[in-house]
Parts: C-alpha cells; structure tokens; sequence
C-alpha cells in the first residue's frame, strides 16, 4: 500500500470530478491540503454552476499545463431558449423573455447547424478575460459595459440531443477559449428569441473522461487509504499525443541541464522530424530507460538541434 508521504510526492494528472458550487480554486486548495502543501493547480477553468472534468495537475504535472489547455473539450449543455440572463447563464438576472410557442426543432437544427467549425465569440461580460488589464467581470459587478474583440474558437461538433419544450440538450465538443454559454446565448439570439445556458457538464477533457473521474471527496478518501496514486495519470501518459525521441546517456545529460542536443546523440528520431520542426510540434524526450526526461523542439539553424522546451526532471 502506497504511505501517505509518497503520495505527497506524486506528480501528474488526477481527473477531479467537480460537483456543483465548488470553484476550480476551491477544488485545487483543498486536494493541495490534502496532499500536505504539495504543488497543485488545473488545467481548465469550470465555473461554479458547472460540474464535470477538472484536470488537476499534481506536482511536476504542474509544469504541463500549457500544454494541457490545448486539449479539446466535450460537454453536455442545456439551453433554455426564450429566456435571456445577463450572465449567459442561469445564475444571472433574466432581462428579457420571448414566446418561443413558433420555434420548431428543424429551424433548432437548421441555426445549429450554422455553429460548427470556426466561429466568431464575443467572451461574455462575466468571464476572466482581461481588456486594459481589468478583468471584464470586475467591470460587470460595477455596472460597466466593455467593448470587447471577437476571438475565433473551433465548434468541431454540435449534436442536438434532445428537445423538451423550451430546453434543448446539446452535445458540444470544442475548443480551448469556448464560451458553451456564449454559444447558447448566440443561439437563442439566432433563432430570434434569445436563451441562456441552464446547465452545463463537461464530459471530457482531451483523453480526461467523466466515467473515470473521482470526486474531491473520493479523492480524501483515496487519499487516506494510501490508493490515490493509482488515480494519478503520469505526464507521460498525459502528453502520449506528442511523438517520442530517444536521446543517449551523453544527451541525457544536457537535457538535464537544459541544453540543447545535436541530432547526432538522438536516436528512434520520428520519420517525419522535419515536418514535425516545420509545425512546431512538441515532442517527448525520453532517455535510454524509458524515463521521461523533458518536453522537446526541434530547431534548425545553420543545422537541426533538439532544444529543450520544458525540464520535467530535476535540473543538474
């Protein structure tokens, strides 16, 4: 059985299941005292109302979190049309109400249909974004309306899953930076009746699933019983989508100071390394064991090297 001092020492990923009323901080500070001041943080804001998968990042898995929010994102939305809230959502203040009596499922569908790919959002008033360096929801609790940029944001799927009256339930899988909110607030727009967001589960994050989540109180108890490093996906595993280069024991060395390496002391190199430089694609850096020593790039010059993008190992 793992002893609660090594489990204060686990660096990865634990998929939380986060329950309505919890703020993603809240979640973050108590498994943080849990694990005795261990580092922790997330990767993927999820507001109170909201519940479903927080990836939260333990230890040196605080160090992949860049690379974490890139991750797509699925959810399990309900709109509520006819009804519009000055949050986007029903925490809000409903301003405005419209019958809905006319709208039929196809012309649901039809403006659904118009939501998927790359898509133009407003953030909402009530969101983290900052303009001027002022959080736009410190200026909504003062009254204040901001003009704010259109941002582009990827709708890879939008499936309607069931209509009931004035509520429909939407399957959303999407990008990092996607208002599912917003797009239910530009929906009801749309369809000339406005909406907001009624609830909201987020199904997945990247490889992350609901299914396999622990709640925090799940995770207390793992915790106590020395079982929560069995729950603790490892960075490795997290960052399985970037391809793997094997450097020798010489390279190993400059990896850990965080020197680049030449080509020359890197083997198992990808067939198609210089596309993967060309995109800019990270790459793991594992040495002759198997061990994950770093996060990688390739970087040409007068030559190609292996520069070092992230140290996930102790530095030298």
């Amino acid at each position: 059985m793992m002893t609660n001092v090594a489990q204060s020492t686990l660096d990865g990923v634990l998929t939380v299941c986060k329950e309505v009323g919890w703020t993603s901080h809240d979640v973050v500070a108590k498994i943080r005292h849990v694990l005795g001041g261990a580092k922790v943080g997330h990767a993927g804001t999820l507001d109170p109302a909201a519940t479903g998968v927080l990836p939260v990042l333990i230890g040196r898995g605080t160090r992949i979190a860049e690379y974490l929010v890139e991750w797509d994102k699925e959810y399990r939305a309900v709109l509520r049309l006819g009804e519009t809230t000055d949050t986007q959502d029903a925490t809000g203040t409903l301003v405005d109400r419209q019958f809905t009596g006319h709208i039929t499922p196809a012309a649901i569908r039809e403006v659904a249909s118009r939501f998927q790919g790359a898509i133009e959002q407003v953030p909402p008033m009530y969101s983290a974004v900052k303009v001027a360096g002022v959080p736009l929801y410190k200026s909504a609790r003062a009254g204040k309306t901001v003009a704010r940029q259109a941002r582009t944001v990827t709708v890879h799927s939008l499936d309607i899953l069931e209509i009931d009256g004035q509520n429909v339930t939407l399957r959303v899988v999407c990008s990092k930076g996607t208002y599912v909110r917003t797009l239910c607030a530009d929906l009801g727009a749309a369809l000339g009746v406005g909406g907001h967001l009624l609830s909201l589960e987020r199904s997945r994050v990247g490889p992350l699933m609901l299914d396999q989540a622990s709640t925090v109180d799940e995770v207390v108890a793992r915790y106590a019983i020395g079982d929560l490093g069995t729950a603790v996906i490892s960075l490795d595993q997290a960052l399985k989508a970037f391809p793997v280069v094997v450097v020798d024991d010489l390279a190993t060395e400059r990896i850990r100071h965080g020197a680049p390496v030449q080509m020359s002391h890197v083997r198992d190199i990808p067939e198609d390394r210089h596309a993967v430089a060309e995109s800019d694609q990270p790459v793991r850096v594992h040495d002759g064991e198997g061990r994950l020593l770093a996060i990688g790039k390739y970087r040409v010059s007068n030559e190609m090297v292996l520069a070092v993008e992230k140290l996930l190992v102790e530095p030298r």
